[in-house]
């Protein structure tokens, strides 16, 4: 099965696509996910699609429409996030009216085969744009992750000390929103905008129940991310599966296991 895989371009092509994601999705949602800005994924998904329904409207290219409004979504939304309270509210007005917006403008123009690819996801039809786009990305976000792993890391666990120690919080919360909207935009060819924000809740959560400090975290999210790929995108492949749905139903398996080891850590520690 293997050599049969790597025998096709494109799905050589899908499953590096695939894995760059996954990688920087995870590194990611360790930051969003403490900071509580989890939804943010889901949020921009959801804008994301509503940009595509949006571009299909007017007949133009989808990406030159969806990156722009992603991004300037995502440093709204983290804003929003950050100084208001009802933060979670307020992602879910946006992301459910980006998501109405979209419907009605898909209904109107009709929908396409693209614009479905977007929506439930196509990893296969991932171009070479698509890869080279997708490479890059994650290489930003693992070099960011390494270049600014002190700052990223105070800047996620406590902004106020942060800035009292000359850390530009401003400017490593910018970064963090620029890649995620990178990453969604990217990523909803593989997932979809309805799933791919279980690319960055899904390994930080189930690290976190395993591993306590924030290096650990991290890198063994990472893993997890990759390795449940790994396998989704071949049992879809073995068994004529939705590729992202089954990446997804790897992840839960991945969390049901992690939450059973937590649970019977706490046993332990109770006997003991």
């Amino acid at each position: 099965m293997i050599t049969e895989i790597f025998s096709y371009s494109f799905l050589v092509r899908a499953l590096l696509v695939g894995l760059f994601v996954s990688l920087a999705a995870s590194l990611l949602g360790v930051s969003l996910v403490l900071r509580r800005f989890s939804m943010i994924g889901d949020g921009l998904s959801h804008v994301g699609f509503g940009a595509l329904g949006v571009s299909a409207l007017l007949s133009l290219q989808p990406m030159i429409v969806t990156i722009p409004v992603v991004v300037i979504s995502a440093f709204i939304l983290l804003k929003v996030s950050e100084k208001s309270k009802g933060g979670d509210s307020s992602i879910a007005l946006i992301s459910s009216s980006a998501l109405a917006i979209g419907v009605i403008a898909v209904s109107t123009a009709g929908i396409n085969t693209d614009l479905n690819a977007f929506l439930f996801g196509s990893i296969l039809s991932v171009s070479r744009t698509d890869g080279l786009v997708a490479g890059a990305v994650s290489l930003v976000t693992l070099l960011s992750y390494l270049c600014f792993y002190h700052q990223i890391y105070a800047t996620t666990f406590d902004t106020a000390f942060a800035k009292a120690t000359g850390i530009n919080t401003g400017r490593y919360t910018a970064l963090l929103a620029l890649l995620t909207a990178l990453v969604i935009v990217v990523g909803m060819r593989i997932l979809g905008s309805l799933l791919i924000s279980s690319l960055i809740i899904f390994p930080s959560s189930i690290a976190m129940k395993v591993e306590k400090t924030y290096r650990s975290v991290s890198i063994l999210a990472a893993i997890e991310s990759v390795v449940a790929f790994l396998i989704g995108f071949f049992m879809s492949y073995l068994f004529s599966l939705p590729t992202g749905a089954s990446i997804v139903a790897v992840h839960m398996i991945f969390f049901v296991i992690a939450s059973g080891v937590k649970g019977l850590r706490a046993i332990s520690d109770r006997r003991g």
